[in-house]
């Protein structure tokens, strides 16, 4: 998928309030989620949430009172705020594929100490919790019927 399924307008906010929900970071060495890799990942990724994150970027338009994109560093603050504090599905939905690409950069991953790698085939080690617990659960008589 390409930027084409979203207008100019509605990229220039998108990577303005990527930039809004993960700031680049000199203390950590990480670029934002506005960064020229990240988003072209956003971008791309968006798939079946298109319809949502152009239902948020036009709450966040309206909420601006035009384009997000133009507004200076205060009125991006406050217009955080009130989305923050007014958000909804749309929103959240926004906000989730920002992260969730975000988190999928090298560089974001070297600097959480992590190696930039899939998880397969090498795994991920786990603490051993305590298993016991679930013993509850185990002994619990079926709650389903029975398919004959």
């Amino acid at each position: 998928m390409t930027d084409m399924m979203l207008t100019q307008a509605e990229t220039d906010d998108l990577r303005a309030l990527a930039g809004m929900i993960v700031p680049a970071s000199a203390k950590y060495k990480v670029p934002g989620a506005d960064d020229e890799l990240i988003f072209a990942d956003i971008v791309k990724s968006l798939g079946r949430d298109r319809e949502d994150v152009r239902a948020a970027l036009a709450q966040a338009a309206s909420k601006a009172g035009g384009s997000v994109a133009a507004l200076d560093a205060a009125a991006r603050e406050k217009l955080a705020t009130r989305l923050q504090a007014d958000g909804g599905p749309q929103m959240a939905v926004l906000t989730r594929v920002v992260l969730l690409c975000y988190y999928r950069d090298d560089r974001v991953m070297v600097s959480l100490g992590l190696e930039p790698r899939p998880p397969f085939p090498k795994g991920h080690v786990l603490e051993q919790g305590d298993w016991s617990l679930l013993d509850p659960v185990k002994a619990r008589k079926p709650f389903w019927r029975q398919v004959s």
